[in-house]
């Protein structure tokens, strides 16, 4: 399941990619309209910053806008930074692996076999996915 956070950076990253020939947005009215607490976005709009999706100019005029075209930010790219691991199990993700304490042995365990799959079909899909998807749809 997604997180309020994550949820709420693709409400931000929307408005932003909807008001892309503005320029610069003010937090302010990204929390305003998505009605979103302005330093719970402030944290948001910052790791997405620091992660290279975002940038932000100072001063009159200032705020914050998105690095690429929305066509170029794939979905998965955006729950990994925000949730972490796609994958429903740490023994299948392949960017957070942990063995799992209960499993005697994963070649021959059938959650791990079945999780796998639902995993590879999660990641061609959100790999494939981008904001414009989101945008093309509505939200």
């Amino acid at each position: 399941m997604l997180s309020k956070k994550t949820q709420y950076a693709f409400h931000a990253l929307i408005h932003l990619a909807e008001n892309v020939d503005k320029g610069p947005i003010l937090i302010s009215e990204i929390a305003q309209e998505k009605n979103i607490s302005i330093k719970f976005l402030e944290n948001i709009l910052l790791e997405l910053k620091n992660a290279g999706i975002l940038g932000s100019k100072k001063g009159k005029g200032g705020g914050y806008y998105l690095m690429r075209p929305p066509k170029e930010i794939a979905l998965a790219k955006i729950i990994r930074l925000l949730d972490g691991p796609i994958a429903l199990l740490p023994c299948v993700s392949l960017n957070y692996y942990e063995r799992c304490e209960n499993c005697k042995d994963e070649a021959v365990c059938g959650l791990h076999e079945v999780m796998s799959k639902v995993r590879d079909a999660s990641l061609k899909l959100l790999e494939n996915k981008t904001l414009k998807d989101i945008l093309t749809r509505g939200m």
